[in-house]
């Protein structure tokens, strides 16, 4: 390695037809450039759906109840039933590994039906009945005040935490909504905070910012709702998944409203942990891919170099005869050969790594900071360099075997008569 003879010769070899060896190098600078681009597109599409499901607990699940599809213990197929306090209940003592149960019940629909009036404004908002807990499972800033909390719910106080949309549309600018009030379906609600949520997607979405949380209790004393649950979020502890624990939760709603322990279209669920998972599998698999492709491209340029290393044996069969004949024992001319491979193979692969590395700057640069665009830090870690690396050190080796063997099977007399 720190033979100054070595070098110098394997620079005379590789320079003796310039032209020639910077074609042969652009094989597998190309080869791991693609590598290294794919792999960066990978990890930039993962940051940025990561980014869309920052702040909010992935481990988690929605369900509300729907029609039953079966007949069971005398009641027909096609009846309605609600979910109830309860439920909620029920599932926190018989369901181990959940960490928030939160019990959900919803006024106007989406888009609500001008349901909020303050003074001359009103607007269609959404407004919920929800606990404490909800906070933890939605991504939530407060701007002002604060958000409901246990006494809320314990004393059934009529307090309301309002979006940023609902503040622009029934404020004026600069006005402070803390302390006043606004009329829900003729009830009026105390505003005790603001909030400004991270829309899915990383923007504000606006109608996001178009709700209005209160206390589950008050909402259903002050709506007529009485134990009535519309739907529930739930997560569950780090150490569990939602997905597995799924049935369990449907098993207890299925024992209380008397369904048939078969009967999946009463209960209507969105799994967020089970489609989050699904995606995690895609970053997987499109890692394999950019592996699988660059790699065979890569192969690509290792064959092209394998081809030059043989004519340049060839070229140096004189040589090899001469050097052989003075002393040369086969592993020297086998590890001149290798050396000459691998240099090229690693000066070519760290030519595509560093061109890579500038390519992904400018783009980095250019994408905007916390855009709405799933795309977000293209990149590769250390790790991944120093894997690239290997493949580069394996493929030069590969390239040079065939060459290195061909080389010391040439006998010195024979090569000394070559001309």
């Amino acid at each position: 390695m720190f033979n100054r003879d070595k070098w110098n010769e394997v620079i005379e070899s590789l320079s003796s037809n310039l032209f020639r060896t910077v074609l042969t190098a652009f094989g597998v600078f190309w080869g791991i450039f693609i590598l290294v681009i794919l792999l960066a597109a990978g990890n930039g599409l993962e940051n940025g759906v990561k980014n869309i499901f920052s702040g909010i607990s992935s481990n988690s699940m929605f369900m509300w109840s729907q029609t039953a599809s079966k007949p069971y213990k005398g009641l027909p197929k096609g009846r309605r039933y609600n979910f109830d306090l309860d439920d909620v209940t029920s599932i926190k003592q018989k369901v181990n590994g959940l960490k928030y149960v939160s019990p959900r019940n919803q006024l106007g629909g989406f888009g609500g039906d001008n349901n909020v009036v303050r003074g001359l404004k009103n607007g269609a908002f959404n407004v919920y009945g929800d606990y404490p807990d909800i906070q933890n499972q939605e991504p939530m800033k407060i701007l002002q005040g604060r958000f409901i909390n246990q006494n809320d719910i314990e004393n059934k106080r009529k307090v309301a935490v309002i979006g940023e949309g609902v503040l622009s549309e029934l404020y004026e600018i600069d006005e402070n909504p803390l302390g006043t009030y606004v009329k829900i379906q003729g009830v009026n609600f105390m505003v005790i905070g603001v909030y400004k949520k991270r829309g899915f997607g990383g923007g504000n979405a606006e109608e996001d910012q178009k709700q209005i949380y209160t206390p589950f209790t008050a909402f259903s004393q002050a709506f007529n709702y009485g134990e009535r649950v519309g739907w529930m979020a739930i997560t569950a502890k780090d150490s569990y998944s939602v997905t597995n624990l799924k049935e369990q939760i449907f098993d207890v709603i299925k024992t209380n409203h008397k369904i048939h322990p078969e009967d999946d279209r009463a209960i209507g669920n969105f799994d967020l942990y089970e489609q989050f998972s699904k995606i995690q599998g895609l970053f997987i698999a499109l890692n394999a891919v950019a592996y699988f492709v660059g790699i065979l491209i890569l192969l690509s340029g290792v064959i092209g170099i394998s081809n030059i290393m043989l004519i340049v044996v060839k070229e140096r069969t004189n040589e090899i005869g001469v050097r052989r004949a003075l002393g040369a024992t086969p592993w020297n001319i086998r590890g001149q050969v290798l050396f000459e491979s691998v240099f090229l193979t690693l000066i070519a692969g760290m030519a595509g790594i560093a061109f890579a590395t500038g390519i992904l700057v400018i783009i980095n640069f250019v994408l905007p900071e916390g855009g709405d665009i799933p795309f977000a830090n293209p990149s590769v870690n250390l790790p991944t360099v120093i894997i690239a690396l290997v493949i580069l050190i394996i493929a030069g080796l590969l390239a040079g075997f065939i060459p290195a063997q061909n080389a010391i099977k040439i006998k010195p007399v024979d090569a000394l008569r070559t001309e």
